[in-house]
């Protein structure tokens, strides 16, 4: 009996290594293996190496390349941004009730130290009130921390306005842009970020490294929560991941290049699926659906539980929240803050698309959802 072909349709939580990035990669675990911190011949070309992939994750978000630390993911990325600014003085945090619990877990440790957290709501379609983050600054507001692009509805925020609104109170901005670097253009400069974390396994690159960009105004501040030997201009100490930094670099430059071509079709795909799976009577998508990333479809099956379906189909990778969580009977966090009851978020499924998705996987996804999710409506 023959395996049935698996069709992935669950990219925000990791995607395929691109087999040009992984040809990148290779030669830095066989012949150039030796420590980028040595000062000997094999050394610095390992070095040279590790500088132009620093210049290459960059260029993916316009910035320098000392302002780039590589670190191992954006759970770390935020970590250190989050705790890193602690000592400035201020205690007052202001963060999203949808952002990722790598967002939301740090900040309850940090109210555990004494920090003062304001969880601001959205509206129904996933969107911050920018007025709301207006009035609830204070003088001791030292940071706000938000997504550029949610992780399970794809609603990209107004960062543009949240950062105008952050610099006239001189608050700090931390930007979670882990589902939005690689897919879609992003100016830190312009847009005024202080610091942003993303992943290299977002955007066909491998796991367990990533990078924090941080601006000159947030250096200054940022304390290492890494302590060692003072790689990385003395913030995140260890020996560096070279290979998974070469895929970074390598990944970040093939996105640089192709995220327009990726966008029309892949958009096109996702447009495709979320019309045939609304004709699933009752469906209806989750989130704002003009402001949201082009390869994300999150849709409400009423009645249906989201958690059988997801078994049921087998070889159809999809989820049903978090990466970290792709199947769990706990209604999403993320739904329930946009206002879904307990039974709609516990009925709603992510879909997301990649850049090695085809049309005849659409056709089937379409086909087969439908189907079993007509047999298990209650």
């Amino acid at each position: 009996m023959s395996q049935q072909k698996i069709i992935y349709l669950d990219n925000n939580a990791t995607t395929r290594v691109d087999e040009r990035v992984l040809d990148a990669m290779l030669p830095y675990f066989t012949d150039y293996y030796a420590n980028s911190t040595s000062t000997h011949l094999a050394g610095l070309t390992v070095k040279e190496a590790v500088e132009n992939a620093a210049w290459q994750t960059a260029d993916l978000i316009n910035a320098n390349a000392d302002e780039i630390i590589f670190t191992s993911g954006a759970t770390e990325s935020i970590n250190l941004a989050i705790k890193g600014l602690a000592d400035q003085g201020k205690k007052h945090i202001i963060t999203i009730q949808t952002e990722h619990k790598a967002v939301l877990e740090t900040c309850h440790f940090m109210e555990s130290i004494g920090f003062e957290i304001t969880y601001l709501p959205t509206a129904a379609d996933g969107l911050l009130d920018i007025q709301l983050l207006e009035e609830i600054i204070t003088d001791k507001t030292l940071v706000f921390i938000g997504m550029f692009s949610n992780n399970e509805t794809g609603v990209i925020q107004n960062i543009n306005a949240i950062s105008k609104t952050l610099k006239a109170k001189n608050v700090l901005f931390i930007c979670d842009a882990t589902q939005a670097a690689g897919k879609i253009p992003i100016d830190v400069k312009t847009l005024g970020i202080d610091l942003l974390a993303f992943s290299a396994h977002k955007f066909y690159g491998p796991k367990g490294v990533g990078a924090l960009y941080i601006s000159a105004k947030a250096k200054v501040k940022l304390k290492p929560q890494t302590l060692g030997g003072g790689q990385q201009r003395k913030l995140r100490s260890g020996t560096l991941n070279v290979p998974g930094i070469i895929g970074l670099g390598k990944a970040a430059e093939i996105a640089l290049k192709e995220q327009q071509e990726d966008q029309k079709r892949i958009e096109v795909l996702r447009n495709k699926l979320e019309r045939g799976l609304l004709q699933f009577e009752g469906s209806f998508v989750n989130g704002n659906t003009e402001n949201r990333i082009y390869n994300t479809s999150n849709i409400c099956f009423p009645g249906v539980n989201s958690e059988q379906l997801i078994l049921a189909l087998g070889n159809i990778s999809v989820s049903n929240g978090a990466s970290c969580s792709a199947v769990t009977s706990e209604p999403s966090h993320v739904l329930k803050a946009m206002g879904l009851s307990v039974e709609e978020a516990l009925s709603s499924i992510r879909f997301s698309l990649g850049r090695f998705t085809t049309s005849d996987e659409i056709d089937v996804a379409i086909e087969q959802v439908l189907e079993l999710a007509g047999k298990l409506h209650g």
